[in-house]
């Protein structure tokens, strides 16, 4: 008789060492959705075994699916409660979701598996120092009906400019363009904005913003065109090369940038600075959306929180929790086209006005409609799924053709996800994910991509490219320090 699984099943061990193997090699080459492939055949062949699931959960985190990755690292647990790569993987998703309680747990119990472990030691301490950190900044954080905004006690007039200082300036309150051109070569050669110049144009920005609706209308004229980017994800480098491949954001050429400008890349200080100038030099020129990375605890753990007190100063880093605050959810374009960053909704019957009435003006929460917008995504199977990620859900093609005959809408753009070609088109052609950081944190290979639409017909016209070279400064280079160790 051939052994069998606890399903009942039986089980071909020497079969699924091979594809273990082989899903190793594809982890090794940062192929790891091709891995998770190679990992869930070994699974099938032999599910009783912890370190495929735990290996399978290295690849899932590794694509940012932490939820997942929790659920395969609670199952190699299951299987063996003694197997400390089971607490240390689940720990590690845990941490990429902001949930530092529960990563310390799991970390705890790797130190007790583990006792002679410098390497465990070293990351429970970490981990220890993370959540007292926390705690300290729960007990003295002002509750939100008490806060005083940051941008009101910030007078950029009364900031004096050195004589020394040779880069890019504001002349007066108008923001225009040989300035900004400036300002992108300045970046370009890593040279800084003179604080002065970067408060005015967040300040601008943030009252801009404030006044919008939190899904916004674009219009786009017969004969004119419009373009969507996604994710760019503090690529600096690779934000200048859109531009050189498609114009820089002018009224006869507009922009919408779909969310995630900053983390990852360790350039998200000059990407945000950049988009916000476009911004105020014309503020038809350039559309912006909020982003699931756009949030306070995002941004602490995935380097912008470091990189701008690194490169500005403390009170920006509270300025820019407060302006993201502000951002709009998600624009329709020609009443035809939502483009939202995340996608669509765990109920039915969610109209745009519904999306039009959310009150925006916080930190994302963990559920309802703004959650969903900014961190669902697409699944091949009908019907609703829990989230890969951990966080939102994922969502059918069923879901977005009921969604887009409800409110008469032709197509959903997206982005959130990182995509091997820098676009998927799914559901039946129906939604369509545009993500624009190519070879993401330096180590994914992806081509980076747009979408240019032009009315009437609004028909996607998807423009690929691939990465050009940066300095010499590496992905997460700003990150919190404990997040890095896990990287």
């Amino acid at each position: 008789m051939p052994p069998t699984m606890a399903s009942g099943m039986p089980t071909n061990t020497s079969r699924a060492e091979e594809l273990k193997l082989l899903a190793n090699e594809a982890f090794k080459a940062h192929k790891y959705s091709q891995a998770i492939d190679l990992y869930t055949q070994a699974i099938e062949a032999n599910n009783d075994n912890a370190v495929y699931w735990a290996n399978r959960a290295f690849a899932h985190t590794k694509l940012e699916e932490y939820g997942s990755a929790i659920l395969d690292s609670t199952k190699a647990i299951e299987i063996d409660p003694k197997y400390s790569k089971g607490y240390y993987r689940r720990g590690a998703a845990y941490l990429g979701l902001g949930k530092f309680k529960e990563a310390l747990k799991d970390f705890q119990q790797v130190k007790k598996l583990c006792p002679n472990d410098p390497d465990a030691a070293k990351k429970l301490k970490e981990c220890e120092k993370a959540v007292m950190k926390l705690k300290f900044e729960e007990a003295i954080a002002v509750p939100q009906s008490e806060k005083v905004s940051i941008a009101d006690s910030i007078d950029y007039h009364a900031i004096d400019v050195e004589p020394q200082y040779a880069g890019a300036r504001i002349e007066g309150d108008v923001v225009t363009l040989d300035f900004v051109k400036k300002m992108m070569d300045d970046f370009k050669n890593q040279k800084c904005l003179h604080k002065r110049y970067a408060y005015q144009i967040v300040l601008q920005t943030r009252e801009m913003l404030r006044a919008l609706p939190s899904l916004v209308d674009i219009n786009v004229p017969n004969g004119k065109h419009f373009t969507v980017c996604g994710d760019v994800h503090g690529q600096f480098y690779d934000l200048l090369n859109i531009f050189e491949l498609n114009g820089l954001p002018s009224e006869d050429n507009p922009y919408l940038f779909n969310g995630d400008f900053v983390d990852r890349g360790s350039f998200s200080v000059e990407v945000i600075l950049t988009l916000f100038a476009f911004k105020c030099m014309s503020p038809s020129a350039i559309y912006l959306s909020r982003g699931n990375h756009e949030s306070k605890s995002m941004n602490k753990i995935y380097g912008f929180e470091g990189e701008v007190r690194s490169k500005l100063s403390d009170t920006f880093v509270e300025l820019f929790t407060e302006v993201f605050c502000c951002l709009p959810l998600a624009h329709v374009i020609n009443e035809k086209v939502l483009v939202v960053h995340g996608g669509l909704f765990s109920v039915d019957g969610v109209k745009l006005s519904d999306i039009r009435e959310i009150d925006r003006f916080c930190e994302p929460p963990e559920e309802g409609l703004m959650c969903e917008l900014l961190w669902s995504d697409p699944q091949p199977q009908l019907g609703r799924g829990p989230s890969k990620r951990g966080v939102g859900l994922s969502f059918g093609a069923d879901v977005t053709k009921r969604f887009l005959q409800d409110n008469s809408l032709d197509l959903v753009v997206r982005s959130h996800e990182v995509k091997n070609d820098g676009y998927e088109i799914e559901h039946d052609g129906k939604l369509i994910t545009v993500f624009s950081a190519p070879n993401y944190c330096d180590q994914m290979g992806n081509k980076g991509a747009f979408i240019q639409f032009e009315a009437p017909e609004l028909k996607p016209n998807i423009v690929t490219f691939s990465a050009v070279p940066h300095p010499d400064v590496k992905p997460m280079a700003y990150a919190n320090n404990f997040l890095r160790m896990f990287s």
